[in-house]
């Protein structure tokens, strides 16, 4: 069964920019792009980064500690795409910013 947690307000999320926020146990990196919200697994893949940190670039976003790459949108990262931070739902509610977790 699924959580949802409140996470942010939209005001924080700026587009074209990311943040780093706590959901339960888990830290989540949260962007904002053209296209919408979107959450993935903020703990980079490669060496633990903060994902959330990055820059990004469209829809890609760089980890500040080693320059791996991943797709915002889905999690894929963009060389090796089985390699994957996990994507959440992300939903909007008033100004509050939710992401569901399993």
């Amino acid at each position: 069964m699924s959580q949802k947690f409140r996470v942010a307000n939209v005001n924080d999320l700026a587009v074209g920019k990311g943040i780093e926020v706590v959901a339960g146990d888990r830290v989540i990196a949260m962007f904002r792009t053209e296209t919408g919200l979107h959450a993935i697994d903020g703990i980079c893949a490669h060496a633990g980064g903060p994902v959330g940190k990055g820059v990004l670039t469209g829809s890609v976003v760089t980890c500040p500690w080693h320059g791996w790459q991943y797709d915002v949108t889905n999690g894929k990262h963009c060389l090796t795409p089985r390699i994957c931070q996990q994507p959440f739902p992300t939903s909007i509610e008033g100004e509050d910013v939710y992401v569901e977790l399993p």
